[in-house]
């Protein structure tokens, strides 16, 4: 996964956000983004709350944000201990 996709995985909404924010505040294209938060809607992991002309995303449930965090702080410490042998020289871990 290159680092876009790094960036988009981890989109975490602390708190309610609008597409175009989003897609500034990570680098990425808006209709990446777009395509991105309509996936995570299907899924049932965000909300869309209309807001006059626009629309707002929001985590589905706040215990999401939770869970999102410990899996985030799982990851980065798998990825700092590098426990498989074959970490170095096949860059696998």
């Amino acid at each position: 996964m290159d680092g876009r996709g790094r960036r988009l995985g981890s989109v975490h909404l602390p708190a309610p956000a609008y597409p175009a924010d989003l897609a500034d505040a990570l680098g990425v294209s808006r209709t990446r983004l777009s395509n991105h938060l309509a996936c995570l809607r299907d899924c049932g992991l965000v909300v869309t709350v209309p807001d006059g002309r626009r629309t707002r995303y929001e985590l589905a449930d706040d215990r999401l944000g939770h869970a999102l965090d410990e899996l985030r702080a799982a990851v980065v410490a798998v990825e700092a201990d590098k426990t498989c042998r074959d970490a170095d020289t096949k860059n696998c871990c």
